[in-house]
């Protein structure tokens, strides 16, 4: 409750600050007030609806209902119910308190208001969290269909991901879905990228070919740290997810479905050259993913701010604001924490 002395203190800052030119919409976000609220300020000076006296809405439950509503809730043949199954119970016994919604007004006010019986809260817990500073630190995988000319058949494009240059490591195109073949691709990409000694970390959803034993002992073998995706949460893995979205929906996407797997293979095969070598990320601030995986990202993006400023000296009043920002972050997380819900209430 804001008493008088703040609030005069309120409209003098605000008229000083539109007295300096500022505008009263502003002034009164500064201090985190509404201009209805100000004009309601400068008419009434003298605020009296903290001190009005109301009269209690004429259905308000008296102490003696509300005791009885809290006495059905506990008895002992009710204390695993919900008031959706209090109240048609009592009213086969006779009795009626209240409405449902009510009970639940009741319980919140007494502090009851909390699941009953023997079932636990549900708690989703939070996806596994992890970062990258360079390449081949984390990488994510999945498998995706590509249709075929055959109703119903489909071919299985592997695939391997870095989530820090966005390049994709490894891929391949097979008729059906199995830890074997992920054992073969994490080994060809491994070997590729040279990472024997170093911490990899690769991250699945939770499909059969993503746990099978086969590729578990591959990745001990190979010195890479699984890591999965929460149940039926396919946001979890959104690197992955997002690459065969750009992929389904780019131009080089066939028109026709596949006629045979090796058709599949060089599709796959073409698509991941221009991805890498062709593709400009807008994540990478329009850089491909092989540049960025190679270390020729700083260099390209600090020509790109020398050229801007030099454009903007050539012809400032073309510029009314700053350079643009051409500047890429040294660290990607996948899946980041996010701030408890109190803290983001807070903020807005």
């Amino acid at each position: 409750m804001i008493n008088a002395s703040d609030r005069d203190d309120a409209i003098r800052l605000i008229d000083e600050a539109i007295a300096s030119g500022a505008r009263q919409g502003a002034a009164c976000n500064e201090l985190e007030l509404t201009e209805r609220t100000l004009q309601r300020w400068r008419r009434n000076p003298v605020d009296g609806r903290p001190l009005a006296r109301r009269a209690a809405p004429v259905n308000k439950l008296s102490e003696d209902e509300r005791q009885a509503v809290l006495a059905a809730v506990n008895r002992s043949d009710c204390a695993n119910l919900t008031p959706h199954q209090i109240v048609p119970k009592l009213a086969d016994e006779g009795v009626y308190l209240a409405s449902e919604s009510t009970f639940y007004r009741v319980m919140r006010a007494q502090g009851q208001n909390h699941r009953r019986g023997r079932c636990k809260v549900p708690r989703s817990r939070p996806p596994t969290t992890h970062s990258a500073r360079g390449p081949n630190q984390v990488w994510c995988w999945d498998i995706t269909w590509l249709p075929s000319t055959v109703r119903g058949q489909y071919f299985y494009w592997y695939m391997v991901k870095d989530i820090f240059s966005r390049k994709l490591i490894v891929n391949e195109v097979h008729d059906g879905e199995s830890s074997e073949n992920a054992s073969r691709l994490l080994s060809r990409g491994c070997l590729r990228e040279q990472t024997a000694g170093k911490p990899v970390i690769l991250h699945s959803d939770n499909g059969s070919a993503m746990k099978g034993g086969t590729l578990l002992a591959t990745l001990h073998e190979l010195g890479v740290v699984p890591s999965y995706s929460r149940p039926r949460v396919s946001n979890d893995n959104a690197y992955a997810e997002a690459l065969f979205r750009t992929a389904k929906y780019c131009p080089l996407w066939p028109e026709r479905p596949f006629s045979s797997l090796d058709d599949a293979r060089e599709w796959v095969l073409k698509f991941v050259r221009w991805y890498n070598e062709d593709h400009r990320h807008s994540a990478l601030k329009y850089v491909t993913p092989d540049q960025r995986h190679r270390g020729q990202d700083h260099a390209l993006l600090a020509k790109r701010i020398e050229l801007y400023k030099q454009a903007r000296t050539g012809n400032p009043a073309r510029w009314a604001g700053g350079l643009r920002n051409w500047k890429l972050e040294e660290i990607v997380f996948l899946n980041p924490d996010r701030p408890p819900r109190e803290e983001v209430r807070q903020a807005a």
